[in-house]
Order: C-alpha cells, then sequence, then structure tokens
C-alpha cells in the first residue's frame, strides 16, 4: 500500500485525490481528513475494542476478589501487583514489537495476558490462597499496549505532516478517555448484574478480539524500521527528565480519583468521577482542531490551576459543585497528554517509537499507583473532608516545576 500524500490546502492538509473516490473538495473537518486515509477507520475500530478493557480489568479484579475473599486489602493489593507487574514487562514488550512487528508480538502476548486472567477468575471463583492471585496476576503483564501501537501507525502515515498528526494524537488521547470513562462503568454493572467475575471474563473476550481485530490490519502497519540505536530511548538527550514529568502527573490522576472516590462514598462516585474523564475526552477532540499545539510548561500550569477547582468545590460540601468542577478540571489533561506524547515522539527514535511511548506510559502507571497510595492515606488521615483534594494541585505544581527546572518541553510547539 503506497504511504499517505497529504498536500496543503487553505483548509489546512489534505488528502491527495487518488484517496478519494470522488473529485470533491476534501471536508474542512480534520477529524475526517484523518479518516478518509484507507485503513484507519478499521485499525481504530479494533483498537477501540481492544483499548476498551483497560478501563474494566482494574475494577473488575477488585469486585471480583473483594466479593469472593471480603478483603479490599487483598483486592487492592492483587490489583497493585498487577500495575506494577505491567510496568516491568510493558517496555520489553514494545521493544520486541520495535524489533518485530506489532502483528507478529501483539497477538502471542495478548493471548498470554488474556490466559493470565481466565487463571485469575478461576483462581478467584474456587477461593484458592491468596498468595495464587499474586503469582497468577504476574502472568497478565504482558498486556501490549494498544494505544502506544495505534498512536505508531499515525505516526507512521502522516510522517511530514505534523498538524495532522496532532490531530490524531489528540483524536488518541480523547479515546483513551472515554475507554476509561465508560470501562469501570461496564465493568461495575456486568459485576454486579451476573457474577462478580463477569467484568473480567468479558474484559478478556474484548480484549483478544479488540488486538485481532487492530492487527488483523496489515495494511497500515507501520514497517520495522532499521535500529539506529541499540540503547533504550531512556537515554535520548531530554527523555529522562520528560518521564520524571510523566510520573509527577500521574500522581494526579492517582490522588484525584481515589480522593474524589473516598470523598463522595455512594453509588454516585463513579459517575461523579467519570465527568473527568468526560471533561478531557471534549477537551482533547477540541484541541485536536487546533493549528498548534502549546508548549508543555503552559499546559502544566493550566493543570495546576484547573485541579485546585475541586478543592474549591469540596469545602462547600455540594455534590453538584463537585461534579461540575471536575468536569473543568478534566479539560487540562488531554492537552497537557497530547503536547507530552508528542515530545516522546520527537525525542524516541522511530524505529523504537513504541519502547518509547510504552516507557511513557509506564512512568504515568507509576505515578497514578504513587497518587493512589496518598490519596488513600488521605483519605484515612485527612482532619478535614477536603484536605485530599489539595494532592492533586501539588502533584500538578511538581511536574510544573520539574518541567521548568530541567528545560523540558521548551520546543512543543509544532513548527
Amino acid at each position: 500500500m503506497p504511504r499517505p500524500h497529504l498536500t496543503l490546502t487553505p483548509a489546512g492538509p489534505a488528502l491527495a485525490p487518488r484517496y478519494r473516490s470522488h473529485p470533491t473538495e476534501p471536508p474542512r473537518n480534520p477529524y475526517l481528513r484523518l479518516f478518509a486515509i484507507p485503513g484507519t477507520r478499521a485499525f481504530t475500530a479494533g483498537n477501540m475494542v481492544a483499548r476498551l478493557p483497560m478501563g474494566m480489568f482494574g475494577i473488575s479484579a477488585v469486585i471480583m476478589v473483594a466479593a469472593r475473599y471480603d478483603s479490599y486489602a487483598l483486592a487492592g493489593a492483587v490489583t497493585a501487583t498487577a500495575l506494577g507487574a505491567g510496568a516491568l514487562t510493558g517496555p520489553w514488550i514494545a521493544r520486541l514489537i520495535d524489533r518485530y512487528g506489532q502483528a507478529r508480538v501483539a497477538v502471542p502476548a495478548a493471548v498470554h495476558a488474556v490466559l493470565g486472567r481466565l487463571l485469575l477468575v478461576l483462581c478467584v471463583h474456587e477461593r484458592a490462597p491468596a498468595w495464587t492471585l499474586f503469582a497468577v496476576t504476574a502472568l497478565t503483564a504482558t498486556l501490549p499496549n494498544t494505544g502506544g501501537m495505534s498512536r505508531a501507525r499515525w505516526a507512521h502515515l502522516l510522517r511530514g505532516d505534523p498538524e495532522s498528526l496532532h490531530t490524531a494524537t489528540s483524536f488518541e488521547q480523547a479515546a483513551d478517555e472515554l475507554c476509561f470513562m465508560l470501562g469501570p462503568v461496564l465493568a461495575a454493572l456486568l459485576c454486579s448484574a451476573f457474577v462478580p467475575e463477569a467484568g473480567t471474563l468479558v474484559a478478556a473476550v474484548l480484549c483478544l478480539a479488540g488486538v485481532l481485530l487492530f492487527t488483523a490490519q496489515r495494511a497500515t502497519e507501520p514497517p520495522v524500521a532499521p535500529r539506529t540505536s541499540h540503547g533504550s530511548p531512556l537515554r535520548a538527550p531530554g527523555m529522562a527528565p520528560l518521564l520524571a514529568v510523566f510520573l509527577a502527573t500521574g500522581a494526579v490522576f492517582g490522588a484525584m480519583e481515589v480522593v474524589a472516590l473516598a470523598y463522595v462514598d455512594g453509588p454516585l462516585a463513579g459517575p461523579v468521577l467519570a465527568l473527568q474523564a468526560a471533561g478531557s475526552c471534549a477537551a482533547g477532540l477540541l484541541y485536536g482542531r487546533a493549528r498548534r499545539s502549546a508548549r508543555l510548561p503552559a499546559c502544566l500550569a493550566a493543570m495546576t490551576a484547573l485541579m485546585a477547582v475541586p478543592l474549591l468545590a469540596a469545602t462547600t460540601g455540594s455534590l453538584p459543585a463537585l461534579a461540575a468542577a471536575l468536569l473543568v478540571a478534566g479539560m487540562a489533561t488531554a492537552p497537557t497528554m497530547v503536547t507530552g506524547m508528542g515530545l516522546v515522539q520527537r525525542l524516541t527514535p522511530e524505529s523504537q517509537l513504541n519502547e518509547g511511548m510504552t516507557l511513557a506510559v509506564t512512568a504515568l502507571l507509576a505515578g497514578v499507583s504513587a497518587g493512589s497510595a496518598a490519596g488513600g492515606w488521605s483519605a484515612d488521615h485527612s482532619p478535614f473532608p477536603a484536605f485530599g483534594f489539595l494532592l492533586p494541585p501539588a502533584a500538578a505544581l511538581l511536574a510544573l516545576v520539574l518541567c521548568a527546572a530541567t528545560g523540558t518541553g521548551r520546543r512543543a510547539t509544532r513548527a
């Protein structure tokens, strides 16, 4: 398949006539131009199916283990084990994908991870000794980073067209937020309507089906590029400071999730928290229509300011006010992540793109874990109800300070 050819029009980059069935004016909407490229709708559909379980596995495991063992402490520890194991193996799986191709590595890796999930369901259902849950959970750590693989396809298809790549990256961030908004709700519904294991079972089926559909789209799969470096992308100039910023940013998300859940403490907690993801999803789609991205320090400054809004709302004791504040706070998330991921793509050699983006996701997940722990501690020891809401703006401020001190993101604006 020929590489997509883009031309410039007054409305921005547009597809060359050979990609259009009718010689009409290219669509002005940048998202319509993206999905006019042959094969993009198919791989995006498969990737969305594969990505939805990412928002389901965690809460499904917590509900499943807590229901069978009557211990939220055990459920949280098992989930944390899965997160930690994934952080260790994620970059290794991504390196194999860069070296051998998406289809050759992602399919067996996903099969291995899904089998691990099914073994976990079996152990929980039979109330096996607690130690077996941790051992089996480690087997699920081979799940490939489907979001990173999708971003790698866009980077390959839109080389030389930074404006369209910016739109594609914004769409991918909005898709992440949508999956993490719908996934927990679907998981909780399945676990409550059927059996506690239903959420994990459905997520496992969706994950494997989505990966198979995604990798079947071979025409848009980026070719394996010759390795220009034998080291890790972590050694690329500027990468380590950027990952430190991602670590602090992840703490923002982890702290806000736990603090908000503890503050609302009821059946409305999930829908209220989902508003933050909804705000980020909307902001991501709007940000993708912009011709240029902002600088990373400006995005982090906006995040620091907006993350203080839930703190102010929580001091009023009004649940509607908190819900509205979370919607507003979420609007800084997608622009920050889009700009940060754009920097990762610039700093990472093309032959190691999947590995570089997975390192960024790993740093985020580590930050989420740390933020969740801090949020849980504040929920149990807070001197006043809104105390925990101090953590997200503090973590965002830390990310901003790290960014400014190291000079990370000074060239984030797209040329």
